[in-house]
C-alpha cells in the first residue's frame, strides 16, 4: 500500500475567533516548527469560529511556506464555481500554496438553518461530484467557451474560465462511506479521513474500496494521495511505530497533527516528524519502493509515440513540461500558433541547453522523424517556436539582463528576457535598445533575425548593436561569437541565428535615450492610393529621429472594397523631449489626410514598448502572414498596396519604416543583407489561399525581399527573397560547417532539399 509519495506533516488549527490572532498565530508557530500544511475546520454555520475562507486568505498573507487547506470545505454553503475563484485567486496570491479540502457536508440542523439543503448520504455524493466537475472547470482555462454544467444540486450555465490557480490545486476528499470513497477514487486527488472517526479495519477497507474505484476508472492508485487527520496525542515518540506502520502498510503520506497548542507543534516536529521520515526511508530502500512524483495514466497517455520520454536528461526532467502536464496549456502554443509539443524542455543553463539539443539528436530530428523548435519568449509572428508531437527548448528561463560595461553602455541579456524587460532595466540608466513594437517578444528571436523597432530610423536594427552572442551549436559546444572570435557565425548569428544554434545570451550596445515623443494619430485613409503616396514621402522626407508605424485592420461592413470609412492607425516615435521640437517633426505627418483622432505624449522609451499584457500564449490554428521589403512607396507601389486592401484578404496590415541608420550598415555586414529598404510591409489574413492570390499580385511585384521572422508561406521562392544569392550561398557554407546534420531546420531552413541528403548522420 505504499505509493512512495513524500511524508509530510500538517496541523489541523481550530478557527477560533474568542482571540481572533490566535489561529493564526498558530498557524505562523506551525510554519516555524516545519509542518507542511496548515489546515481548519470549516463551520460557516458556528459563530465561535472565523470564515475559513477569510481566516486562509489572512494566513496566506502572513505566512511564507508553508501550505494552506480548509479540513474541509463545506460544499453544501460552499457555491462550487465561487469556491473555485477563491481558491484560484489564493494560489496566486500564495505563489501555489492552496490545497482544496472537500465534504459533502455534516450538522444537518445548522446548515438548513444558513439556508443549505439537507442531503440523502447518496445525494451527498451527487452533489460533490457536480462541484468537483465545476471548480475544475473553473480552472481549466485552456478549454473554449463558458463552463455548463447541469446538475441537480449544483449548476453552471456558462461560467466563464478562470483564473487558473498557480500550481494544479489537489482536491482532498473527506469520506467515510462505500460511495464517498467510490467518488474519491474517480475524482479526487486524495483521501483526507480522521482517524479518530474510524474502527478498527476502516482504514484498509477504505483504501481498497478507493483503489478498486480508482482502477475502474482507468487510473493508478498512486494518483490518490491519502492524508490522515490524527490526535495531538501522535506528538509522543512512542507513537513513531504506529505512524511509520500507517505509513508502508496503508499508504499515508500526510499525517496532520489536530493540535491548538504551539508547543505541542514543536514537540512532534522535534521528535516525531524527523524519526518518520527516517524510518519510512529506510524500509522503502529495503524494499524498493519508487519514491516519487509519477504521472497519472492519463497523463501517460497523452505523450508523443515518437519520444522516448525515458531519455530526457536528469538535468532537464523536473521542468520538462508535456501534454499531461499542469503547465502544458501555457507552454503549447505561440501567440499566433496552436500547437502540440510532445515536449517543452527548460533549460537553466548552456549546458543544459547541449543537453537538450542531444537529446533531440537522439530522437531523430536529424532524420526528420521528430519536429524541433526553439522557443525564447514565443511571440513570434511565424509561430515556428511550437509545433505538433516533437521538441521545444524554451529558453525563457535564461533572462538575466546585466551592464557588463556602463562605460561603453554594453549589457548581456539572455535569450530569454523579454524586450520589455529589457526596456525597463535599461531605462534606469537612460539608455535604449530599439527593438520592435512590443515588449513581449523575446530577445532571442528577434535579435537573431533584425528587429525593426521604433527607433530603428535613427539607431538601425536590433542586431547592428550587437557585440557578441554566446550560442550553442549543434555538437553542443558553446561558443562566443564576435568581430574577432568565429566571425563568420558571428555575421550569420546576425539575421539567420534560428539556422545555426540555440543563442543564449547577446551583448549589445545599448544608446542614450531620454523622453520621447510617441503620437498616435488616426487617419482618414478614404484615398488610399494618395494616402500611401503621402505617407512615404513624408516618412522618407523626415529627420532620423522620426521612426513611424501605421497600421489598418480589416475593412468594416459595407465598404466593398472602396476605401470609403478606412481609417488608418498610426504610431511614431520621435526621439526628441522638447514639445515643440517633437510637435514640429510630426506636422508633416499631420497634413497628409484628415485626422480623425489624435494622441501625443512625452514619455520613456520603456513607456512604449513595455506594452505586453502578461499571461500565457493561446494562439489557435496556422497563422497566415505575408511580408515584403520594398524602396519608395512610389504612386504605383501605393496603387497595389490599396488594392490589396480592396481586396479584403487581410485583417491586419502594417508598414514599419526602415531606412536611415539601417541603410549605414553594408549588406554583407550581416546576414540581414536587404540594407536599401525604407519599409517592411506585413499583413495577416484568415484565408492563406485569398492572402497568397491578392499578395502575389498586387504587393511582390513591387518587393525587393521579405523578413522572415514576419513570414509563413513556405512555398518555394520565399528562402531566395528572404536573402540575396550571395547571402544564401554564405549561409549554406557556414550551416555545413556549424550544423551538418541539419538540426536547426525549422525556421526557413538555408539548406536546399538536395544538400540535406548530401550530408549523412553523424552517429
Amino acid at each position: 500500500m505504499d505509493f512512495g509519495h513524500e511524508i509530510e506533516f500538517g496541523v489541523f488549527i481550530t478557527p477560533t475567533n474568542q482571540a481572533p490572532q490566535q489561529p493564526v498565530q498558530l498557524a505562523q508557530a506551525a510554519e516555524l516548527a516545519g509542518f507542511d500544511l496548515a489546515t481548519f475546520q470549516d463551520h460557516p454555520y458556528q459563530p465561535a469560529f472565523h470564515d475559513t475562507w477569510t481566516l486562509l486568505s489572512y494566513v496566506g498573507a502572513v505566512t511564507e511556506r508553508i501550505r494552506l487547506s480548509p479540513n474541509v470545505a463545506n460544499v453544501p454553503l460552499r457555491q462550487p464555481a465561487v469556491l473555485a475563484r477563491s481558491a484560484a485567486s489564493l494560489d496566486l496570491l500564495t505563489g501555489g500554496r492552496v490545497e482544496l479540502g472537500l465534504g459533502s457536508g455534516g450538522f444537518w440542523d445548522a446548515i438548513e438553518a444558513m439556508g443549505g439543503t439537507k442531503l440523502t448520504p447518496g445525494q451527498g455524493v451527487d452533489a460533490l461530484s457536480e462541484a468537483i466537475r465545476i471548480i475544475r472547470e473553473i480552472w481549466s482555462t485552456a478549454e473554449r467557451g463558458g463552463v455548463r454544467v447541469d446538475g441537480t444540486h449544483h449548476r453552471a450555465s456558462g461560467a466563464k474560465r478562470g483564473p487558473q490557480p498557480a500550481h494544479p490545486v489537489p482536491i482532498h476528499i473527506g469520506a467515510y462511506k462505500p460511495r464517498m470513497l467510490r467518488l474519491t477514487g474517480r475524482l479526487g486527488d486524495g483521501w483526507l479521513p480522521s482517524l479518530g472517526y474510524m474502527q478498527p479495519g476502516d482504514l484498509a477497507r477504505g483504501n481498497a474500496t478507493i483503489d478498486e474505484a480508482a482502477a475502474r476508472a482507468g487510473r493508478d492508485a498512486h494518483e490518490i494521495r491519502r492524508l490522515l487527520n490524527v490526535g495531538a496525542d501522535m506528538a509522543d515518540p512512542a507513537k513513531v511505530e504506529q505512524l511509520v506502520e500507517l505509513a508502508i502498510e496503508h499508504g499515508t503520506s500526510t499525517f496532520i497533527v489536530a493540535t491548538d497548542d504551539a508547543g505541542t507543534m514543536q514537540r512532534f516536529m522535534a521528535e516525531v516528524a524527523p524519526a518518520v521520515r527516517e524510518q519510512v526511508a529506510a524500509e522503502r530502500a529495503s524494499r524498493g519502493t519508487e519514491v516519487g512524483p509519477r504521472l497519472s495514466a492519463a497523463a501517460l497517455a497523452k505523450r508523443a509515440p515518437a519520444l522516448d520520454y525515458a531519455a530526457v536528461p536528469a538535468s532537464l526532467a523536473a521542468t520538462a513540461v508535456e501534454p499531461g502536464s499542469w503547465e502544458y496549456p501555457e507552454r503549447q502554443n505561440t501567440y499566433l500558433r496552436g500547437g502540440a509539443p510532445g515536449i517543452v524542455l527548460r533549460p537553466t543553463s548552456p549546458a543544459q541547453v547541449a543537453e537538450a539539443i542531444d537529446f533531440a539528436r537522439r530522437q531523430g530530428v536529424a532524420e526528420g522523424r521528430v519536429p524541433l523548435s526553439v522557443r525564447s519568449g514565443g511571440h513570434g509572428i511565424s509561430g515556428r517556436s511550437t509545433n505538433d508531437g516533437g521538441i521545444v527548448i524554451d529558453v525563457g528561463a535564461l533572462d538575466r539582463i546585466d551592464v557588463v560595461d556602463a562605460s561603453r553602455r554594453l549589457v548581456r541579456i539572455g535569450a530569454g528576457a523579454t524586450w520589455g524587460e529589457v526596456a525597463r532595466v535599461l531605462d534606469e540608466h537612460g539608455w535604449a535598445i530599439s527593438s520592435g513594437d512590443f515588449g513581449g517578444v523575446g530577445v532571442g528571436g528577434l535579435a537573431t533575425a533584425g528587429g525593426v523597432g521604433f527607433l530603428g530610423r535613427e539607431h538601425g536594427l536590433t542586431i547592428d548593436h550587437l557585440e557578441a552572442v554566446d550560442v550553442v551549436l549543434a555538437d553542443g559546444d558553446l561558443v562566443r561569437a564576435s568581430r574577432d572570435d568565429h566571425p563568420e557565425l558571428f555575421w550569420g548569428m546576425r539575421g539567420a541565428g534560428a539556422n545555426l544554434g540555440v543563442a543564449v545570451a547577446f551583448e549589445l550596445v545599448a544608446q542614450p535615450v531620454g523622453d520621447i515623443g510617441f503620437a498616435q494619430l488616426a487617419f482618414d485613409a478614404g484615398e488610399t492610393a494618395e494616402f500611401f503616396a503621402g505617407w512615404g514621402a513624408a516618412t522618407e522626407a523626415s529627420d532620423r529621429v522620426v521612426t513611424p508605424f501605421l497600421l489598418l485592420g480589416r475593412d468594416r461592413p459595407g465598404q466593398g472594397g472602396s476605401g470609403r470609412g478606412r481609417v488608418a492607425q498610426a504610431m511614431i516615435a520621435v526621439d526628441a523631449s522638447d514639445p515643440e521640437e517633437i510637435v514640429e517633426h510630426l506636422q508633416p505627418f499631420a497634413m497628409i489626410a484628415p485626422l480623425v483622432g489624435q494622441q501625443v505624449i512625452r514619455t520613456r522609451y520603456a513607456g512604449v514598448i513595455d506594452n505586453a499584457p502578461g499571461g500565457a500564449h493561446q494562439g489557435q490554428g496556422e497563422p497566415a502572414t505575408r511580408s515584403a521589403l520594398i524602396g519608395s512607396i512610389t504612386p504605383e507601389v501605393a496603387k497595389g498596396l490599396a488594392r490589396f486592401l480592396d481586396a479584403g484578404a487581410h485583417y491586419f496590415f502594417q508598414i514599419r519604416a526602415m531606412g536611415g541608420a539601417v541603410a549605414d550598415v553594408p549588406s554583407d555586414e550581416t546576414a540581414f543583407a536587404h540594407r536599401d529598404a525604407k519599409f517592411s510591409v506585413i499583413a495577416f489574413g484568415m484565408d492563406r489561399v485569398r492572402l497568397d492570390a491578392a499578395w502575389d499580385t498586387l504587393v511582390a511585384p513591387h518587393a525587393s525581399g521579405l523578413y522572415l521572422s514576419f513570414e509563413t508561406d513556405q512555398r518555394p521562392g520565399r528562402l531566395e527573397e528572404a536573402f540575396p544569392p550571395a547571402t544564401l550561398a554564405r549561409l549554406r557554407a557556414l550551416k555545413a560547417e556549424v550544423d551538418p546534420e541539419n538540426l536547426f531546420r525549422d525556421n526557413f531552413n538555408v539548406v536546399a532539399t538536395a544538400a540535406v541528403v548530401a550530408h549523412p548522420v553523424v552517429e
